[in-house]
């Protein structure tokens, strides 16, 4: 595969300078149209120890305007980082729609490195880079264009470079064991919509005028018209995938069940004083815990978190209330706001409502086109078995309630004046599309409940009731 980039390409001084004018101008025009759109590019910059990769990304700073270009270096791990999914670093560099992200190191580095130094198999290889591969998929989906650049020198070359540290003497003796895993990873990892471009970085002249025409061919196909699915209404998408769907898992539950006073006030606190031994039981573990909760307008959501969260010493938890996403929020993937917001291993992160929106209101809704809210499944169970390798305890709970409950709830709030703040218009014209939600939940279940992150259905009619089950699964998943 290294071959192509072994042929001992050179550009001469005066061929040098006189194609860097025409390229710097319109690297700096293709710039400006990226601004303009709703897109992002990413670019991966990878390769050989000693190969040139910080002078390629001061040239790529020197060349574009620094002020729409965003370098992120992946080389120490923090202590922050170590307690979180891998993947939270890199969601967190990803750039905002219509500028340009430079990754010095990438998703492709601790795979390779753990490989090279005998630190996992081959087939742990493979499995990282098939996440990988769907990762750069879902990104592509959302707009990004990614430029995966590896800068290569032959093993001579390498071995003549200046010694730059004990990392780059111990890839160096390692050659032909870092090549071949290398290649492995480039192979793997080479999809038409993201492919690898391999740049011969002998001589630097070459190795950076090739790089720069690379980024700009990609910077420049960005004023081609982009192919989007033709979007569907929503009420009609989601009646004809539920077609056969008589009944949903929410007509299984029994919503008749309740509980006397005097046994939830007994069943309450002996719960609370549960949870609030094994909340630092986690915290002693460095078991992070992350909860969803979900469910119909009124519901009683906020009444089970507070339940839940008042045994637990404020300094171990976060309650996240998801609301419609700022500006900074939809300059990227939907997923950003929720990775940048995990909690760290220890610690717990409740969330009143959450990604889930996307096959809920944003699908009934019709705030996401057909194509963004089906695909938005796979891309949940992927985010939340990243969370579960972590080793973050996930819990999520659907509160349900019938819908005349609800009917009565609203009135109720309508007329206590500390109440009111809770009903809004909108919360009536959600309730006029009961079934198409109904039907949605029904999929949400289905298509994201695992063995791993399963979904709790509470029956929710009796709030009482309702709050114990949150404990009780609370308690029950912590131990």
């Amino acid at each position: 595969m290294f071959e192509a980039a072994e042929l001992g390409q050179k550009t001469s001084k005066a061929e040098y300078e006189a194609a860097l004018p025409e390229l710097r101008s319109r690297l700096l025009a293709a710039q400006r149209v990226l601004r303009e759109t709703n897109r992002s590019v990413i670019v991966i910059l990878s390769g050989v120890e000693g190969a040139g990769k910080s002078e390629v990304v001061n040239r790529l700073h020197e060349w574009l305007d620094a002020r729409g270009l965003v370098t992120h270096a992946f080389w120490r791990d923090s202590d922050e980082e170590h307690e979180r999914p891998r993947y939270w670093r890199f969601w967190r560099a990803l750039p905002v729609r219509g500028t340009i992200g430079i990754l010095f190191g990438s998703w492709y580095t601790r795979p390779i490195i753990d490989r090279v130094f005998g630190k996992s198999r081959r087939a742990d290889l493979d499995r990282e880079l098939q996440r990988i591969v769907f990762f750069e998929r879902m990104l592509i989906d959302d707009g990004a264009v990614i430029i995966k650049l590896w800068l290569h020198l032959t093993k001579d070359e390498a071995k003549q470079r200046p010694k730059k540290g004990s990392i780059f003497g111990k890839f160096t003796k390692m050659y032909d064991r870092f090549a071949a895993v290398s290649e492995r990873a480039i192979r793997n990892s080479d999809t038409a919509e993201a492919p690898w471009r391999i740049v011969e970085a002998t001589d630097q002249r070459f190795r950076d005028l090739t790089v720069g025409r690379i980024v700009l061919e990609a910077l420049e196909s960005l004023s081609a018209p982009r192919a989007t699915p033709v979007p569907e209404e929503a009420e009609e998408s989601v009646a004809r995938s539920s077609k056969k769907a008589t009944q949903t898992v929410l007509d299984r539950i029994d919503l008749t069940k309740t509980i006397s006073s005097k046994k939830y006030e007994r069943d309450l606190e002996k719960l609370q004083a549960h949870v609030a031994k094994l909340a630092w039981k986690a915290w002693d573990k460095r078991r992070s815990t992350v909860i969803v909760f979900e469910g119909s307008d009124a519901a009683g959501k906020g009444g089970a978190i507070r339940r839940l969260i008042a045994p637990i010493d404020a300094r171990l938890y976060r309650v996240i209330s998801v609301a419609a996403p700022t500006d900074e929020e939809r300059a990227h993937h939907y997923l950003w706001r929720f990775w940048r917001q995990l909690p760290r291993d220890g610690a717990m992160t409740l969330y009143d409502r959450s990604w889930y929106g996307r096959v809920l209101v944003e699908r009934v809704e019709g705030f996401a086109r057909t194509d963004e809210w089906s695909r938005a499944y796979r891309e949940i169970n992927d985010f939340e078995e990243q969370l579960v390798d972590h080793g973050a305890v996930l819990i999520k709970f659907w509160l349900h309630i019938s819908k005349a409950e609800q009917l009565r709830r609203f009135k109720e709030r309508q007329k206590i004046a500390f109440k009111q703040h809770k009903i809004t218009d909108e919360d009536w014209r959600n309730r006029e599309k009961w079934k198409p939600y109904e039907l949605a939940v029904n999929d949400m279940v289905g298509r994201t409940s695992s063995a791993t992150a399963p979904w709790t259905v509470v029956a929710a009619n009796d709030k009482r009731l309702a709050r114990l089950q949150v404990l009780e699964t609370v308690v029950q998943a912590l131990r």
